[in-house]
């Protein structure tokens, strides 16, 4: 077998990191990738260079959005691949052979979704890494210890969307945490666990700003269990943020 990935990256002014972006993903061994790009009318060069890769990305669209998660769910819509994957516009994966074992691991294991590991890195030289992000294998109830996968490397089935839904927009920085939330720890989804470092991930996210955004990050987590009729357990949400800490301890290997 040989499924088709779509691959989405959303982007806005992302001139200075998005051609590394587009180089790791036109570069991946693996040859059945559709490769979407939604801009959200970049006023800087990065339409310029998107352009330049053209004749290589199956959808370029660029126009008013109302967020990322509603780009996101924009770029969902248009793939037609049997598996999707999101990949933001100042991430890049972590060589050729990400999508090719991805693939292997779920026609191994028919999966419906599967994630790895991340690393966090400098801005300017993304061969320095300042965090790595472990993430283990899953069992279940893991969510209640404050557990989740790295998003940028969580890949999943178009039917899962189809069934289970995209991204909510009620959330501003959680919706990530809450469709996996929804996806794995709710409706049970057959996941797999790639133990590898998949993608390379510039340090500078929006909830780890300040400890504002991550109090604000904190409500919007005990939201998206209670959008979903769920119920954390007592510590569930203070084990979230605390579970990072051992990221700037571990080595890449």
């Amino acid at each position: 077998m040989n499924p088709k990935v779509s691959i989405v990256t959303v982007c806005y002014n992302s001139g200075d990191t998005i051609e590394d972006t587009i180089k790791s993903v036109l570069n991946q061994s693996y040859s059945n990738i559709e490769y979407i790009i939604i801009d959200g009318l970049s006023t800087d060069n990065t339409l310029e260079i998107v352009n330049k890769y053209q004749d290589k990305i199956a959808e370029v669209i660029s126009e008013k959005d109302n967020g990322l998660y509603d780009a996101i769910n924009k770029g969902i819509e248009l793939s037609s691949g049997e598996i999707v994957a999101i990949l933001n516009s100042d991430d890049l994966y972590q060589d050729n052979k990400v999508i090719e074992d991805v693939i292997t691991l779920f026609e191994k294991d028919s999966l419906e979704t599967c994630y790895g590991d991340l690393v966090y890195v400098d801005r300017i030289d993304t061969s320095k890494t300042i965090r790595y992000w472990k993430s283990g294998e899953y069992e279940d109830g893991l969510f209640f210890k404050g557990w989740m996968p790295p998003h940028p490397t969580f890949f999943v089935k178009k039917e899962v969307y189809n069934k289970y839904g995209a991204f909510n927009l009620e959330l501003k920085s959680a919706a990530d945490y809450e469709i996996m939330l929804r996806f794995i720890h709710k409706n049970k989804v057959k996941i797999g666990y790639l133990p590898r470092v998949t993608v390379r991930m510039r340090v500078g996210g929006v909830s780890n700003v300040s400890i504002l955004n991550r109090l604000k990050a904190n409500r919007e987590d005990r939201k998206a269990w209670e959008m979903n009729g769920l119920k954390p357990k007592a510590f569930t949400l203070l084990f979230k943020p605390l579970s990072k800490i051992g990221q700037f301890l571990k080595k890449e290997s």
